[in-house]
């Protein structure tokens, strides 16, 4: 089969072409903007890419592809899309693709939340890997581990982070009701991607959804203390549940407690400690899911407190990119203002009374509707300094951040902000880049300049 993908060089979709790949298809694709890593990465694989949408593909390098896969950054409207749909070829959603011929047949474990998907999705493979199941995943970011975002293997078992966010233009449903999981692990559930969602109870919707697709005989993994994720709930379920939450917070029955050492408690029996080097207490949450996850398959907790304490985490979380000067520059996916407190705390508790300067970029589409603007301040009480770059947003940046005193600068060109950043550096510092983009290559400029 030849697939065509358009927005391939995303990173759900560079995933299904890289899958696609190895299973045999042949694969071409296009997308706005073709540049490394991804472009590097499908090009190694053999397939070939294209920059931009022009209908001459059809005619070109599409011109024999079984089926057009679209990814949900193309609207009506784009000249590649309008030309499939006069032509009247076949065309369909990645995530169809990927249920309709990958996880059809598969014990799909499945991790969701407006948090911690990515952490998760990639403990999760990294203890099925570690007790030799060999799984398959599809991933939102890059697991150190394994180097890779997306493989596919001989496994009965793939890992998948299941978005929330819609399909596509033709299919407004969040991606993950497509995945049809075994195993379901609900991290949390806020107000977010406020493009396309009117309000909280519009997310819970969708998330009912995914709790309609698992099996009498799945399970439900679910952070007990939610109380959105107890809505959902409430609306209907029929899988086995069991939920899991900190120690110290009562009252939410959970079955899987941690506490602050890591001690892990199933049904108030001890099941050993915690030890990673993943910071913050949303991380260790993080990992229960996973545990309680992988013990659906057959995972002893032990062994997967060993694969835990060999975690070398993911990219783009908490990830250092250098120490020049006793400054060190980290660079984080961070950017809904949970996100971002919880970041900061996990780095606080790491780094102590060490100054901390966080660099945020509102990027998300959430962000730059402004739809988040008064948590802010509160998100970044950890801080302390702040630093925004706030070109091209429609909202007064200043105004939202002014509870935060003299500590907070905002900043509309990269080159003044960067070097705003690097005057104001002392020895000892931590400088937390915060951006779900690439942020103009910020971190290889602050330390460029702060080199001696």
């Amino acid at each position: 089969m030849h697939l065509h993908i358009l927005g391939i060089c995303g990173t759900f979709m560079g995933g299904i072409a890289a899958i696609a790949q190895t299973a045999g298809h042949r694969v071409t694709g296009c997308d706005a903007n073709v540049y490394p890593p991804m472009s590097t990465q499908l090009e190694s694989l053999g397939i070939a890419l294209t920059e931009g949408y022009g209908p001459e593909q059809l005619l070109g390098i599409a011109r024999d592809a079984d089926v057009f896969v679209i990814g949900n950054v193309v609207s009506r409207g784009n000249p590649l899309m309008e030309a499939i749909l006069d032509a009247g070829v076949q065309y369909v959603s990645g995530p169809q693709w990927l249920y309709e011929n990958v996880l059809r047949d598969l014990w799909v474990l499945a991790v969701a939340g407006t948090h911690g998907k990515t952490t998760s999705a990639s403990m999760l493979a990294w203890i099925l890997e570690h007790a030799g199941l060999d799984p398959a995943f599809l991933i939102g970011g890059v697991p150190v581990d394994f180097g890779i975002s997306a493989r596919r293997t001989e496994s009965r078992f793939f890992v998948i982070e299941a978005d929330e966010y819609d399909t596509a233009f033709f299919d407004k449903r969040s991606k993950f009701v497509h995945y049809r999981p075994r195993t379901a692990v609900l991290n949390n559930l806020e107000f977010d991607h406020a493009d396309i969602f009117p309000d909280v109870a519009a997310i819970e919707t969708q998330f009912h959804h995914l709790v309609r697709t698992v099996p009498s005989n799945g399970r439900l993994v679910v952070n007990g203390g939610e109380p959105s994720l107890d809505r959902v709930l409430a609306r209907g379920c029929w899988s086995e549940v069991e939920r899991f939450g900190f120690a110290e917070v009562v009252g939410t029955g959970q079955d899987w407690t941690i506490s602050v050492d890591g001690t892990i408690l199933l049904g108030g029996a001890s099941q050993g400690t915690l030890v990673f080097r993943e910071l913050g207490r949303h991380n260790q949450l993080n990992a229960l899911g996973a545990i309680a996850a992988a013990r659906h398959v057959g995972i002893p907790v032990a062994r997967s407190l060993e694969a835990l304490a060999s975690f070398r985490g993911v990219r783009r979380r908490l990830e250092t990119r250098g120490v020049v000067r006793g400054i060190t520059v980290y660079d984080d996916f961070a950017h809904h203002p949970t996100a971002i407190a919880t970041t900061l705390e996990g780095l606080r508790r790491a780094v102590g009374p060490a100054r901390i300067v966080a660099v945020l970029e509102p990027r998300s589409n959430t962000m730059k509707l402004g739809a988040m603007k008064a948590a802010l301040p509160g998100s970044l009480r950890e801080a302390d300094r702040v630093y925004c770059y706030a070109a091209n947003l429609g909202w007064d940046v200043t105004g939202a951040l002014a509870p935060l005193g003299g500590k907070a600068e905002v900043h509309n060109d990269l080159a003044t902000l960067t070097e705003a950043i690097a005057r104001a550096a002392q020895p000892g510092d931590h400088v937390l880049v915060m951006s779900n983009g690439g942020f103009g290559g910020i971190h290889d400029k602050l330390l460029a300049r702060l080199s001696p």
